[in-house]
């Protein structure tokens, strides 16, 4: 499980890439939480938004789903750096308070199945509608959305 999960905007791909060794620091606007496998978490809020549900979708249907994309090759150091898809940025962008609301709450249910007392005890729904926010400015400004996770 990652330790460190830190949501941040980049211009590009290449940017993001930029930073693997030491995280995405001041110079991007980001969103920190703990304890959360950020691609799982990207490829079930993305599974959200294409196929809406109260309900956390099956591990075996989650896991079939097209997850997020590496910018950087991944090494035996536990740091990753991923893309957010498009679609998905877009989709946190337009997402209502209640749509935003309903994924945390089926995303939460999914990770205290998962993970029990060790879940993270970061706010999860505030995490989520930060994120949001970073997408809104990803949309706007252009570039786009990154986890970086060690």
């Amino acid at each position: 499980m990652a330790h460190d999960i830190v949501f941040f905007l980049a211009p590009d791909d290449q940017a993001a890439a930029a930073t693997r060794l030491r995280g995405p620091g001041a110079a991007f606007e980001t969103v920190a939480c703990r304890f959360v496998e950020p691609d799982s978490a990207i490829a079930e809020w993305d599974m959200y938004f294409a196929q809406p549900s109260t309900e956390a979708p099956p591990l075996e249907r989650l896991l079939a789903w097209e997850w997020p994309q590496w910018v950087t090759t991944p090494m035996n150091d536990g740091v990753e750096v991923f893309a957010l898809p498009r679609r998905l940025t877009r989709a946190l962008a337009e997402a209502s308070p209640a749509q935003l609301d309903e994924l945390a709450g089926r995303w939460s249910a999914r990770l205290r199945a998962e993970d029990g007392d060790d879940m993270t005890d970061d706010d999860l729904p505030a995490v989520l509608r930060d994120v949001a926010r970073l997408a809104v400015s990803a949309v706007n400004r252009g570039g786009g959305l990154y986890s970086w996770s060690y």
